[in-house]
């Protein structure tokens, strides 16, 4: 992996770690899921190096899957996804019973992923005329690597097979606390153990067609850290969705079918049967617990559901911070960044324990979600249980805005071999100068002071509805915050004047322009002077890619598209501006970022990846992938959703008794019908025609506004 450091003048030099090589790519692998398994592959679906492997919780059960027919050339002619956990792959076997120009005998692979196991199906056809005969052999093998010595480019020697009999023969692996079986069925005719392949001898009459099954089986001795939910147990309600631009339909079906498969479960829940759920952060490298994703995730499909925002806000209070711990960053009331199953060793000086906090801003997220998730129809007695987690979250933003004595919330490594940055931008060169040189911590995010006004209010609200102390202090709070923000974030240069994206350690602003300011508008931060501003800031050439949002400006020092906070393109952060935007009055600069996105999505075949490069249409229609992006990304499926929420100007208020459609952006996609959302537990459909007349169908307790 790439490690960059700062020197003491602020330049930034890059080196390859020590634990490991460099990171391998994954724009054009195929990736199949069911957390918290997962698949990735090349094209011609064959395991060949890097990344490739079938997954289980973090760990590699399989490195190495390749097929090959004996002196005979393997071509292969398609290869991808079928939903999200399944995929096709097709090869030619050249020259085989050719009698024309034709291909004769072919090779379909078939692969499906579910929690815990892969299965592979090969099958050989002949369509051609003649009698063929040919042996295929499968080569299997496993270096039963960690997900981050996979990341981190290390390669491992192969772990040697033993004989496993089952249904059929096959093969098994196991170190620590980690067993691996294969078994094929029918049993091959050959099985070398030490070379790991599985020979069949193949006799095809014309129309004949032969196949086999490999089943992969991968499990820890003590389970799974976070077991895949029941499958029928989806938390939340799938709409159909009609558009006159179908990009937006088929950005949807796959977004929810990637999420579908992103699920989690809670082993705390109480109810063992029906346990709360959460979603991964992301495949292949975050698929496990992330405080800021997950709840990012769970407040952007509100419109199909509480359940799982429930699921999402009760795992996170099971793990709120209790104790003040250096080492791991907890503190009483923090919400966590990340858990996994061992101590995260991303470089010799980078190393994060399984339950790490060091997060700023997921504590203000989780109060917000709360609010939301009220706002859209999660029982009270629900909302209620969850109140004292809420009103420790708040003490803690309290605690962490006086601490630094000025009154923001800022963020600092106290452990010394934590994350140096510590909002959703979280690599160390992200937060920085205008002129390019790296700000220095204790630092206070513009947009997590936009998140802690919101939850204050948000939490003043909930604190009201449910006759709880407090209220008018922390409304009071918020308001004394939003005058602090303007009196020390704003500065100007040649284009007006903007919010810096931070304050370093001694006050000053961090003036690079950034996308950040899509995070401030709609929150209440901001009055309509600042937000139009911003809204101009956000369409500008040097923000706007036409594919989505900046990172970081094109005409800052630093900029590189390739950059991974540093220009790049991360479509959740642009949907959280397309809605901010709809939120503050500013519907033609939302629509201008939505059609971007949408763009992008056709590009990557409506899987939208984690982020992408931020060169622009004006270097060619198609954004280019970043190479070693998640794909898929939770945040960046749900973001369809948020789109299409804004696109709706659809806002819910169940206790106050009213649902909000105010469709500013849907001309872009009219004719468009959306049926099937859920609000205050009941259906929600919306119909948008060509002329721009609304119909919506709401359940009958609530008032349905329209403006």
């Amino acid at each position: 992996m790439t490690v960059k450091t700062q020197d003491p003048n602020g330049s930034v030099t890059a080196s390859v770690s020590a634990v490991g090589g460099l990171q391998p790519f994954l724009h054009d692998a195929v990736v199949t899921l069911c957390a918290p398994s997962l698949v990735i592959s090349q094209a011609s679906g064959q395991f060949s190096g890097g990344a490739d492997g079938f997954y289980h919780g973090d760990r590699r059960a399989l490195s190495r899957l390749m097929v090959a027919a004996e002196g005979i050339a393997l071509a292969p002619v398609h290869g991808g996804l079928r939903g999200a956990h399944r995929a096709d792959f097709r090869a030619i076997l050249r020259g085989v019973g050719e009698v024309t120009a034709d291909p004769a005998v072919a090779l379909h692979r078939r692969r499906r992923t579910a929690a815990g196991r892969m299965e592979e199906v090969f099958e050989v056809t002949n369509a051609g005329v003649e009698h063929v005969h040919l042996r295929l052999t499968v080569t299997v093998g496993t270096d039963l690597a960690t997900m981050q010595q996979v990341k981190s480019g290390q390669v491992l020697e192969p772990v040697p097979p033993q004989v496993a009999d089952a249904d059929g023969i096959g093969l098994s692996w196991t170190a620590d606390d980690f067993a691996v079986s294969l078994v094929s069925v029918p049993a091959p005719d050959v099985l070398q153990v030490p070379a790991g392949q599985l020979s069949y001898d193949i006799d095809l009459r014309p129309g004949d067609s032969w196949s086999a099954t490999l089943n992969c089986a991968a499990a820890y001795a003590d389970g799974d850290q976070f077991p895949a939910p029941p499958g029928d147990q989806l938390p939340w309600r799938i709409p159909a969705v009609r558009s006159a631009d179908r990009r937006l339909e088929w950005w949807l079906q796959q977004s929810l079918a990637d999420l579908d498969r992103l699920r989690l479960a809670d082993p705390q829940s109480p109810d063992p049967g029906r346990p709360d759920q959460f979603l991964a952060a992301g495949a292949p490298w975050f698929l496990t617990l992330f405080g800021r994703d997950s709840l990012w995730a769970a407040r952007m499909l509100l419109p199909l559901g509480t359940d799982l925002a429930a699921g999402t806000l009760r795992t996170l209070a099971r793990r709120q911070g209790a104790v003040t711990d250096p080492a791991t960053e907890e503190q009483p009331g923090k919400i966590l960044h990340e858990v996994r199953r061992d101590t995260l060793q991303l470089t010799d000086a980078l190393s994060l324990p399984p339950v790490y906090y060091g997060t700023v801003d997921a504590t203000s997220l989780w109060i917000t979600l709360l609010h939301d998730a009220w706002r859209w129809g999660l029982p009270p007695g629900e909302v209620e249980q969850l109140l004292p987690h809420a009103e420790s979250a708040l003490a803690w933003m309290r605690s962490q805005a006086d601490a630094g004595g000025d009154g923001f919330l800022k963020y600092a490594d106290h452990s010394g071999q934590g994350l140096s940055n510590q909002g959703w931008k979280d690599s160390d060169d992200s937060i920085r100068h205008r002129d390019g040189r790296l700000a220095t911590a204790p630092i206070a995010l513009c947009e997590v002071q936009a998140y802690a006004y919101e939850a204050a209010r948000g939490g003043a609200s909930l604190l009201r509805a449910f006759g709880r102390r407090g209220a008018e202090q922390w409304e009071e709070w918020a308001e004394q915050l939003a005058d602090r923000f303007r009196k020390h974030f704003w500065v100007e240069d040649e284009s007006g004047p903007y919010p810096a994206v931070a304050l370093d350690r001694d006050g000053r602003p961090a003036d690079a322009v950034t996308s950040g300011f899509g995070h401030l508008l709609g929150t209440g931060l901001l009055n309509a002077e600042e937000s139009a501003l911003l809204a101009a800031r956000l369409t500008g050439p040097d923000l706007d890619a036409g594919h989505g949002l900046r990172t970081l400006s094109s005409d800052s020092v630093g900029f590189n598209p390739y950059g991974y906070h540093t220009g790049s393109i991360w479509p959740h952060d642009t949907a959280i501006a397309v809605h901010g935007l709809v939120r503050a009055g500013f519907p033609d600069a939302a629509a201008s970022l939505a059609q971007g996105l949408l763009t992008a999505s056709t590009a990557f075949d409506a899987r939208l990846p984690e982020l992408f490069a931020g060169h622009g249409t004006e270097a060619g229609p198609r954004p280019a992938p970043y190479p070693a992006s998640c794909r898929p990304q939770a945040w960046a499926a749900t973001a369809s959703v948020l789109v299409l929420q804004a696109a709706l100007g659809l806002d819910a208020d169940v206790p106050a008794g009213t649902v909000t459609v105010t469709p500013s952006l849907a001309a872009a996609y009219a004719p468009l019908t959306v049926t099937g959302l859920q609000v205050g537990g009941g259906r929600l459909d919306v119909r948008v025609t060509a002329g721009g007349t609304v119909n919506v169908t709401a359940p009958e307790w609530l008032t349905v506004v329209t403006r």
